[in-house]
């Protein structure tokens, strides 16, 4: 097992691991990735105990599909490593830990195509050590469509099945543009071919970076192993309740707590469940018996404080954990988030809202019809925008009801 790395807090633009963890207000943010998705039951209750033995219990979903845990301390570290290395949930290095960003369809079953690739990808990124270059945000998605597809999620490569091939779509700066099909077989090859060719064009944080001559570049040698594009819809998203034979389950502002993780894995225990599946919804999905034993196990989740019901008004909200968990925020971001949800519901408000401890805007990266923006233990309010549009004006935490105008939303 590798020595603990020290934690990093002057760093921009990386996301935290387990073997380069993140410095925040509560403590060090260990990010787990799962492998291909999902993490078996036993290792969800292992991360559980972890989570309240060497942290502070505080567990987040993130927009990535990954899971963090909280507030550990520096000398509770390399304890957490070990234990999470036993588990066979941490990577050989630092550098093969920030490359493995591959999200995968959170109902795909045990053997499928879908699987089979992202185990392939996976192990890809670990073994060529010229991927080690990418950069640390550089992502890919592997979908099967269905009611919770993922393919309409950014990343920077996708692969989605379309019939018995998989359509393959590279982002860019006006979004995923979709050049054709390819057999499960070949998915490799061309996921591989489209990294190396993006390597070779000058560095840049993502697809959507390059400029276009180099988009087209890289379009140009992924596309001679491409088959006729057929048409399909990408349409999915988040789904909460019974979902074909499985249930999704959400996490408020994607928090969850220790005791909750593993009274989770116990429910699904007893709905004959094997594992967790995570998704870039901060909701995680669970394969079950029958509709019978999704439904005791939604009942048992929503009586833990977990969303089960697509309607619920906190669903609405974007909240990052605010402080005095994020030492970059002022406010109580996802504390003051709760209480807007409950004023939205009053005034009648059926848009979107974000709330952020800081401009950094970590919680949503798109546009909100409502935005709150934490500065000096105030809030900038925006309007259509992402947390750097322009204030409309400054409001406090105690006079949030007057962002919602009197019979606007009627």
């Amino acid at each position: 097992m590798a020595a603990a790395i020290e934690a990093r807090s002057d760093v921009k633009g990386w996301c935290p691991g387990v073997l380069r963890p993140m410095q925040s207000g509560d403590g060090l943010i260990v990010r787990v990735r799962p492998r291909v998705g999902a993490f078996s039951l036993d290792e969800a209750r292992a991360l559980a105990d972890l989570a309240g033995r060497l942290g502070n219990g505080h567990i987040d979903l993130t927009r990535r599909a990954n899971l963090q845990i909280r507030g550990v301390e520096a000398d509770a570290l390399c304890e957490l490593q070990a234990a999470l290395g036993q588990l066979g949930l941490v990577d050989r290095d630092a550098e093969t830990e920030a490359v493995r960003n591959v999200m995968v369809a959170p109902l795909a079953a045990a053997g499928s195509d879908v699987r089979r690739i992202a185990m392939a990808v996976e192990a890809l990124l670990a073994s060529d050590r010229r991927l080690l270059d990418l950069p640390t945000k550089f992502g890919l998605s592997i979908d099967e469509g269905g009611p919770v597809s993922i393919a309409s999620e950014r990343a920077d490569i996708c692969l989605r099945a379309v019939g018995d091939e998989f359509a393959v779509g590279l982002d860019g700066r006006e979004g995923m543009r979709w050049l054709g099909t390819c057999a499960p077989d070949a998915a490799l090859n061309v996921v591989s071919t489209a990294m190396h060719a993006f390597l070779d064009c000058a560095p840049h944080r993502r697809l959507r970076d390059l400029p276009g001559a180099d988009l087209a570049r890289v379009q140009a040698a992924v596309s001679p192993l491409l088959s006729k594009l057929p048409s399909f819809e990408t349409i999915g998203g988040r789904v909460l309740g019974l979902v074909q034979n499985a249930v999704g389950i959400a996490a408020p502002f994607g928090r969850l707590e220790a005791t909750q993780l593993c009274r989770l894995a116990d429910l699904a225990t007893m709905a004959d469940a094997r594992e967790l599946h995570l998704s870039p919804w901060r909701t995680i999905y669970v394969t079950v018996r029958d509709a019978a034993a999704g439904r005791a196990l939604l009942d048992g989740a929503e009586a833990i404080g977990l969303i089960v019901r697509d309607d619920d008004p906190v669903l609405r909200i974007e909240a990052c954990p605010g402080a005095p968990d994020c030492t970059s925020s002022s406010v109580d971001a996802r504390g003051d988030a709760r209480r807007l949800a409950g004023l939205a519901s009053a005034k009648g408000f059926t848009g979107s809202l974000h709330v952020s401890g800081c401009a950094k805007g970590c919680a949503r990266s798109a546009p909100s019809d409502l935005v709150l923006v934490g500065d000096g233990g105030r809030y900038h309010l925006i309007r259509h925008a992402t947390t750097r549009g322009p204030a409309e004006r400054s409001v406090d935490a105690d006079d949030l009801a007057s962002v919602f105008p009197e019979n606007a939303y009627g």
